[in-house]
């Protein structure tokens, strides 16, 4: 099962404490350490979560060092948990435009983890679906005759993912919004969707317990008719 989170209203959480948006972000990073221990005790096979998207460059400077800092500490200090829980790291997303230091320690991050077997963490930093999407294309066009059955792999390739992703199964947005944000649009073309008014660093074990309940109720049909209707119109 593949579980995405956009992880929102860290700013709006630190306003409503009355504190800084940086303290908001470094809740949120806690909340990160909760439900990457609750997946993989549910044993979910892929969890991607959205740090930072490509749109973030336009918030303040200050913001958005504060933000890399935080990933940067999180990989340095998570890594060995993730190692011990055989959880393999990814970073997905753009990496031309990070600094020297933040691509050293994901790749640290990425290399030391490679062996593992359980869940897939991929974190997506300076991402944009659209611009995967894009370039995939481009790539795909570059070698020849288009073969739609390789998307897939070109997809992850742009993304640097540790390996392709399985289509999106459950997409849970913290916050209010009821939005997709640019986020892995081709991989949820089927997926549940999910919105919480919950902002992201209340967002626990027992919250994210609740999303998987309430996907276990979705009847997902991909397109087909339910069992109970088929009949009707195959003998009706």
């Amino acid at each position: 099962m593949h579980v995405a989170i956009i992880m929102d209203g860290n700013g709006r959480w630190a306003a409503r404490c009355g504190l800084p948006r940086t303290a908001g972000h470094r809740a949120g990073a806690k909340a990160v350490n909760l439900v990457v221990e609750a997946a993989a005790r549910n044993t979910i096979d892929t969890l991607s979560l959205y740090a930072f998207s490509s749109d973030n460059w336009n918030r303040p400077p200050g913001e958005v060092r504060a933000l890399f800092a935080l990933l940067r500490h999180y990989l340095l200090s998570q890594t060995r948990r993730c190692l011990e829980q055989s959880i393999r790291i990814s970073i997905i997303g753009r990496r031309d435009r990070l600094d020297s230091k933040l691509l050293k320690v994901i790749q640290h991050s990425e290399r030391a983890t490679a062996g593992c077997t359980g869940m897939q963490l991929r974190i997506a930093v300076d991402y944009s679906s659209q611009h995967s999407v894009i370039e995939a294309a481009k790539s795909m066009a570059l070698q020849g005759p288009v073969d739609p059955d390789r998307f897939v792999s070109h997809l992850a390739a742009v993304d640097h993912s540790a390996q392709p992703a399985l289509a999106v199964d459950l997409l849970i947005r913290t916050g209010g919004e009821k939005r997709l944000s640019d986020f892995l649009l081709f991989e949820c073309a089927y997926a549940e969707l999910y919105f919480t008014d919950c902002f992201w660093p209340d967002f626990d074990a027992s919250a994210f317990k609740q999303a998987l309940q309430e996907f276990a109720r979705r009847e997902r049909r991909f397109g087909r008719l339910p069992p109970a209707e088929l009949e009707v119109a195959t003998h009706g």
